[in-house]
């Protein structure tokens, strides 16, 4: 968090924006009930930042989305924030390594607002062939008060001919006085004498009356001597 923080503070203001290599960023303000989006495309080993705020019932949204290729790293950012109305924020990171390369691909997405609905997804998506490694992380964050936050996150590897994959998937989901969901998938594969490690990890929070719920799935699969593990946690709390 303080991370993402810390870089979109010193962002410029961009409406939107595309590189083929290196990275895209775009920052979307709207004031008294207007409209915000902002859209950041990054293809290569590419970062993408997307960052949208709308006050008084406005309605911002923010969407990132990240390639990397060959030996490729990406990396996506979305942050969406509204004031009494909607926020919506999608981030999207996708990694390729192979013969020994590395695919790393990390997206995290925050959407946040007061009195209205708060709507998160994060998906990230990395493969690894010839003992390659691939590692995906995947981060949605969703608050909200006296309204709804609903969080998703999902992120899958594979592994193959001696790679490994790693699938680290989180989703937290907050509101006082509303309503909570939080959805958690997280998917390794690996074959061919390849690793498989996944990890999910699910949380919501709410009102003492109110709804929290919390799904998470984590699946990890082995071919042809591979190996797998998978590893879940899911939390529902009520105050």
């Amino acid at each position: 968090m303080k991370r993402l923080v810390a870089t979109v503070t010193g962002f410029s203001f961009l409406c939107g924006s595309a590189a083929l290599a290196g990275e895209a960023q775009a920052v979307s303000i709207a004031t008294n009930g207007g409209s915000a989006t902002a859209n950041a495309t990054a293809i290569g080993n590419a970062r993408a930042t997307a960052v949208a705020s709308a006050t008084r019932g406005g309605r911002a949204v923010a969407n990132s989305t990240a390639r990397g290729h060959q030996r490729g790293f990406a990396d996506s950012r979305a942050v969406a924030m509204a004031d009494r109305g909607l926020a919506i924020s999608n981030s999207n990171a996708d990694a390729l390594g192979i013969f020994g390369g590395s695919a790393i691909a990390d997206s995290e997405s925050i959407a946040a607002t007061i009195g209205g609905v708060a709507i998160s997804n994060s998906d990230a998506s990395a493969r690894g062939t010839f003992r390659g490694r691939a590692v995906s992380r995947s981060t949605s964050t969703a608050l909200s008060e006296y309204g709804q936050a609903v969080s998703d996150s999902r992120a899958v590897s594979r592994g193959s001919f001696g790679g490994r994959a790693t699938s680290v998937s989180d989703a937290f989901s907050n509101t006082f006085g509303g309503r909570a969901d939080s959805r958690v998938q997280a998917v390794s594969a690996a074959r061919s004498q390849g690793q498989a490690l996944s990890d999910g990890v699910g949380v919501s929070i709410s009102g003492r009356f109110k709804h929290a719920g919390s799904e998470v799935s984590a699946v990890s699969r082995a071919y042809r001597f591979g190996q797998a593990r998978s590893r879940v946690v899911s939390v529902e709390i009520r105050h």
